[in-house]
């Protein structure tokens, strides 16, 4: 039995480097009890690792095809594909979905509760930091989607994200 061969490490999506896309969905999270500055730095983040990825997945791709003649387009299609896929399932959406459900969440427990602000705040931060985990993978299926059904048939499946 010949060993199998290792699978290569991407730093940007196999280790903590990965949290560092969900930075603006905990700057919304905690959007009521911080400054908003403190709000546009976790995007700042967010966004500095989406480009990253994007970057590295260029140099992967430019490595990958050396002696070809569509080396270029392959590279752009590459960073491209990479950075629209992350800016909307890292950043776009997942930043979007929980600023509505923490405003909701603000909002209702206003209306329903007594609770002083400083204890709706939290409360609403902690319901922000724990609706997280239960929107990565619809988002990430429906960018998915939405990339497979649209612009992944222009330049081909041969390049999707991997």
């Amino acid at each position: 039995m010949e060993p199998s061969p290792e699978k290569q490490v991407d730093i940007y999506r196999d280790t903590w480097v990965r949290f560092l896309g969900y930075a603006n969905e905990v700057g919304e999270a905690f959007r009521a009890l911080v400054p908003i500055s403190a709000v546009w730095v976790s995007y700042a983040v967010a966004t500095a690792y989406v480009s990253a990825d994007a970057l590295d997945k260029g140099k992967k791709a430019a490595a990958a095809h050396t002696e070809d003649a569509g080396k270029a387009a392959r590279v752009g299609v590459a960073v491209v594909d990479t950075f629209l896929w992350q800016a909307l399932a890292s950043v776009a959406i997942p930043g979007f979905t929980i600023n509505r459900v923490c405003a909701a969440s603000l909002f209702l427990l206003g209306k329903t509760t007594r609770w002083p602000l400083p204890v709706r705040k939290w409360t609403t931060t902690a319901i922000g930091l724990s609706t997280i985990p239960f929107i990565i993978k619809p988002i990430d299926r429906s960018v998915d989607f939405l990339l497979d059904s649209s612009l992944r048939k222009i330049y081909g499946d041969g390049e999707k994200r991997e």
